[in-house]
């Protein structure tokens, strides 16, 4: 595994309800990770207080591994603040901001509260040194099957290539985002689009990288697997053959009864204590979890995760 000498930076958006679920991700990302970490928390007020108690109390546990920053939401605009605030997910669309918001950082990797790792954060950060001069970000296909595409078949405005891209595993180059002038973007389009788009601020990602496909990496859908890629049968080829680097419980799924096995491995995450044997205390739990849900079309790919963990672990354990 390629080790990075300087910090991994993550950033994450949490309003409202999205404390707990932003906690599991953020230990995902420390126990599969071994470079220098740095987490940016963009939140509501209410939230900070209980990140900062259990992001130090982590902290102590892991010998101090990572670094952390709690930010409170922010909208760098004079208008319709409140609008921005509930455009599809609460708070969503600070993600749109970050470049103008966070002007001291050069590049950072978003994600959804809703995501999970299950493999080194190194493997995605990795792509920004495959980007070419003038990309920018780097996201994954919204679907892989244009035959349950979302964007091809129902959307009423511009998006990005055949299928679109889901925005919610996102490498940013924030340095090349300000020189493109990213925010200056964004406004406008929103204004123009504001009766057609359905995702939020992902739709307002796919209109400007329709217009500018240029300033886009695609990274496969393993950096960003989703419930669409298993339900009807397995369409994420770089998942079956790589395993599941991001697990994105997209639409409530890791709380749903709907899809049992991406709720069983989200609770194996939620209860796992940093500091304990990953082994037993996370490999075992996800086993026994899994045993217990109901047999869906995604009985296939929760084989490979766990296959692909039980390697991980015994790497780790032999060094």
């Amino acid at each position: 595994m390629l080790i990075y000498s300087h910090e991994i930076v993550v950033a994450v958006v949490a309003c409202g309800d999205r404390l707990a679920e932003t906690l599991v991700m953020i230990k995902s990302a420390i126990l599969f990770t071994q470079s220098p970490l740095r987490f940016i928390v963009v939140a509501d007020e209410p939230l900070i207080p209980s990140f900062k108690e259990k992001l130090n109390e982590w902290r102590t546990i892991m010998n101090n591994s990572f670094t952390y920053e709690v930010r409170l939401i922010t909208f760098p605009l004079e208008e319709n603040v409140e609008e921005w605030r509930r455009l599809f997910k609460p708070c969503a669309a600070q993600r749109l901001f970050l470049p103008s918001v966070l002007s001291n950082v050069d590049s950072l990797l978003y994600v959804d509260t809703d995501t999970l790792f299950l493999a080194p954060l190194e493997d995605v950060w990795r792509h920004f040194d495959l980007m070419n001069s003038s990309q920018m970000a780097a996201l994954s296909p919204e679907h892989e099957d244009p035959n349950t595409g979302w964007y091809n078949r129902f959307a009423k405005h511009p998006y990005y290539g055949q299928l679109g891209v889901n925005s919610g595993v996102m490498l940013m180059n924030l340095t090349r985002m300000r020189a493109f002038s990213w925010t200056s973007y964004v406004v406008p389009v929103y204004k123009e689009y504001k009766l057609k788009i359905t995702w939020g601020d992902q739709d307002i990602i796919n209109i400007i990288f329709h217009f500018h496909p240029d300033k886009l990496y695609v990274y496969p859908c393993r950096y960003n697997y989703r419930p669409d890629h298993c339900m009807y049968m397995p369409i994420c080829k770089s998942a079956e053959s790589d395993g599941v680097a991001v697990l994105h419980g997209s639409r409530g799924s890791f709380h749903a009864e709907k899809q049992p096995a991406f709720r069983a491995i989200y609770r194996a995450m939620e209860e796992y204590q940093l500091g304990t044997d990953p082994y037993v205390n996370l490999l075992v739990t996800i086993r026994n979890y899994l045993e217990l849900t109901s047999s869906t079309n995604c009985d296939r790919i929760y084989h490979r995760i766990v296959e692909t963990l039980l390697k991980k672990f015994k790497e780790h354990n032999s060094e």
